[in-house]
């Protein structure tokens, strides 16, 4: 190793210690990493209390974590970078589903639920029913799939943001099955158009760009099936305020959905004669073959 390194020629003398890595794609993944991260240090000159801050923020996005919030990945949304993951992937314009974020409020442990249940938790809101098809791109269903979905309340928070409310017990979320027609069908509560968390070190990022922190209203969905990609998406309400200004650049045209408003005393999907007010969304997923 060399000594008496320049501005320059410490790049070249970090990217060789990983010379010796035995996997192939760990030692290009860090040399670029370093390349990168070193011409950026160079371009904007960075400063030591830049540096210092820039330190003090990340430990801050760590000590932010729990099991029910994950400040990285929403460091990583707001920045685009996990949009950007997927695009390259999943670029969208095909036969087959748009994929999108999974976001942060994803958890495991879900209850599973049987196709009509409702999935609300007894949260209270707007009633919502949700009816699906998965289909293979030659347009059969896909049967056994398993669909994982989640979504926030009439208020845009998540049960895991409300445990205390709750009692620690999950909502609006479930994992279904589809049937012998690829069909997956539930009701639950119209969900509502949120901000990100503000209240740790992202939301920092957001008010010094004075940026909005708002996602407009949306349905979570991943879907499972043997012989076909995981598929990740959402899908999206048409005529949401902050459909074109999504804080975490989660939203495809192709996801853009009718939530469908009906008046108290016409009859639900499932059969039910409502006496309030409820929305409908329908929707038909389309999954692409592994070995495609």
């Amino acid at each position: 190793m060399s000594i008496d390194l320049t501005a320059i020629s410490i790049t070249e003398e970090v990217q060789k210690t990983f010379d010796g890595a035995e996997d192939e794609r760990v030692k290009e993944l860090f040399t670029c990493l370093v390349r990168h991260l070193h011409e950026f240090t160079r371009e904007v000159r960075l400063t030591s209390e830049e540096w210092f801050k820039a330190m003090d923020f990340l430990e801050r996005v760590g000590k932010t974590c729990t099991p029910t919030r994950q400040e990285f990945v929403l460091l990583s949304d707001i920045l685009g970078l996990s949009v950007l993951v997927d695009l390259i992937y999943h670029p969208g314009g095909g036969s087959v589903t748009d994929s999108t974020l999974l976001g942060p409020f994803y958890v495991e442990g879900r209850p599973t639920a049987k196709n009509g249940s409702d999935i609300s938790g007894e949260v209270e809101g707007t009633p919502m029913f949700v009816n699906c098809r998965v289909l293979d791109s030659d347009g059969n269903p896909v049967v056994n799939a398993k669909v994982d979905t989640w979504h926030s309340d009439g208020e845009g928070f998540y049960d895991v943001q409300m445990q205390d409310k709750l009692h620690n017990h999950l909502a609006m979320r479930a994992l279904l099955t589809t049937d012998a027609e690829g069909r997956f069908w539930y009701r639950s509560v119209t969900p509502l158009y949120y901000p990100v968390p503000t209240d740790g070190p992202c939301g920092e990022i957001l008010r010094a760009a004075k940026r909005s922190p708002m996602r407009p209203e949306h349905v979570h969905f991943w879907l499972h099936a043997d012989g076909f990609e995981p598929l990740i998406t959402m899908l999206v309400r048409s005529d949401d305020p902050y459909l074109e200004h999504d804080a975490v650049f989660g939203v495809r045209r192709n996801l853009v959905a009718d939530f469908v408003h009906h008046d108290a005393g016409e009859t639900a999907p499932d059969g039910t004669r409502m006496n309030e007010p409820f929305q409908t969304v329908e929707w038909t997923f389309v999954l692409s073959r592994a070995e495609d």
